[in-house]
């Protein structure tokens, strides 16, 4: 079943510690250019929505879904946060994250499509498809 954000962009901000150095002036001038960016995209109807991430994880791996708490050491760049674009191009998506106001600070946007299906699904599909042909 397709929703409305089969095609969207999230974008992931990478980097927890961007505002080291600043004053805490400065750390409310760009947390204030941030939510106003943030703002006029869910205006244009360009972000259906967004959150920061607290530091404190839990991952769960492996056969005996083990659990283990985070942040981890070994994460070079921890995730900080979303939003979820609902534009139509990957293009259009790159050019909202290079607008970014953390990227002066250190902060990486990654921007990926979501899937409209799970790849593991089409591969089988695939493989199914062949062994009937």
């Amino acid at each position: 079943m397709k929703t409305q954000y089969d095609n969207g962009y999230p974008l992931v901000f990478r980097g927890t510690d961007w505002h080291k150095g600043l004053s805490p002036e400065q750390m409310q001038q760009v947390s204030d250019v941030w939510m106003k960016w943030f703002n006029r995209l869910k205006e244009e109807g360009k972000c259906a929505g967004g959150n920061p991430l607290e530091q404190e994880s839990r991952v769960v791996s492996g056969r005996n879904r083990a659990v283990s708490d985070g942040p981890f050491a070994e994460a070079k760049e921890l995730v900080g946060g979303y939003f979820l674009l609902t534009v139509t191009t990957l293009e259009e998506a790159v050019a909202i994250a290079q607008q970014c106001p953390g990227l002066p600070h250190g902060i990486k946007v990654k921007v990926r499509p979501v899937a409209g299906e799970c790849s593991m699904n089409a591969e089988a599909r695939a493989a199914a498809e062949l062994a009937h042909a």
